[in-house]
């Protein structure tokens, strides 16, 4: 009886079965038991095994199947300073390491980075993105990072995982000298530069980045309206035949404000022109008088013949009312005139007043 009492005081099987997703370390309970020589310790695939012996880092067992022996724990019995025949029990912290990754960590920009992009000048970018967690080096994970942690979760590390992240990642995209529109095409070759930035400072944690995605690289909100802004523009081409398009396809549909007005308008149109065509009150149309076209701002006027003077017409003068005016000097070469059948108003030297002009006797001479 008192063999069986102290054979269930040491432990002889070691395993760990993880049923969480986030675990990176578990400490091996042992409720103060000892840990007996040649017991039996099961290392899973995805797991290692880290004694630590008196506050010192001991043996690291990688997946399998050990019987616990002086000769497949050498560090162990040369801390112990135990010969190969000795049997007795020892006590061990035993951590199992998570050895697999650990994926769909997040990572972002907290400020905005400053950079000097060649077509904008200086702007502020933000970045976030993805990346796998993995350790590397149990033994260095557990000095480093873990140290008496009973039950060391990803959450843990993760904080300053990205804080290595976002320094490397700042420099990276403020010296990369790509432009700004052209990031979006270049996110994974920059996410390579800053995963291989990182590395060296992760190592030295036990740790390495097997996958790191860049998912987006954004300007602030207001300079992402003002390219909208310059895009529109840049679609809309010819404004001014935007415009045009714009109004064309409101006049199409008869439920909007503008295809209502344009109707109305255009049936103002029509209506006065058809009031004017039907003569008074529906009577038969009349033949419209010919009338001289506007008379030319500032000019002057004269078979019949009508005068421009001042924006106004004068006349129909008959020729023999032209002798007398341009006698007085009120018909000149330079006056402007039109008669029945004329291609609009022309001066008068261009006409055939060109004659009476031309038989004026001169000015006489002074007294």
């Amino acid at each position: 009886m008192v063999f069986e009492f102290l054979k269930g005081e040491f432990i002889d099987v070691i395993s760990w079965l993880d049923d969480t997703r986030d675990t990176m370390v578990w400490r091996f309970d042992r409720h103060g038991q000892a840990i007996k020589m040649g017991a039996k310790l099961t290392v899973r695939e995805g797991q290692a095994a880290v004694f630590i012996h008196e506050g010192q880092l001991a043996d690291v067992f990688g997946p399998g199947l050990y019987m616990l022996e002086t000769n497949n724990m050498p560090i162990m019995t040369t801390l112990q300073h135990w010969d190969h025949g000795f049997q007795s029990p020892f006590k061990s912290e035993v951590y199992f390491v998570n050895t697999t990754r650990f994926n769909d960590q997040k990572w972002g920009t907290k400020n905005p980075i400053m950079a000097r992009d060649p077509e904008f000048g200086p702007v502020r970018l933000r970045a976030f993105g993805t990346y796998s967690l993995r350790v590397t080096d149990p033994g260095k994970f557990i000095l480093e990072v873990v140290g008496t942690d009973g039950e060391f979760t990803s959450d843990e590390i993760s904080f300053q995982i990205r804080n290595v992240i976002v320094q490397q990642a700042s420099q990276v995209l403020a010296k990369s000298g790509i432009p700004v529109l052209d990031m979006a095409a270049n996110t994974a070759d920059l996410g390579k530069i800053i995963a291989n930035a990182i590395a060296p400072q992760v190592a030295e944690y036990g740790l390495s980045i097997p996958e790191f995605y860049i998912e987006n690289i954004s300007l602030p909100e207001e300079v992402e309206k003002a390219m909208d802004k310059r895009t529109s523009m840049g679609v809309a081409g010819d404004l001014h035949k935007y415009m045009q398009f714009n109004a064309a396809e409101a006049m199409g549909q008869p439920g909007s404000a503008m295809g209502a007005a344009m109707g109305a308008g255009m049936g103002m149109g029509m209506g006065a022109g058809m009031a004017q065509n039907m003569g008074p009150w529906g009577a038969a149309p009349t033949a419209p008088a010919a009338t001289p076209p506007p008379a030319p701002a500032a000019a002057s006027a004269g078979r019949v013949w009508h005068l421009a003077e001042n924006g106004a017409t004068t006349g129909p003068f008959a020729e023999a009312d032209l002798v007398a005016m341009a006698g007085s000097g009120k018909l000149s070469r330079a006056t402007m005139v039109w008669t029945p059948g004329q291609d609009g108003w022309k001066m008068a030297a261009e006409t055939d007043l060109a004659r009476l002009l031309d038989s004026l006797p001169p000015p006489p001479p002074k007294a």
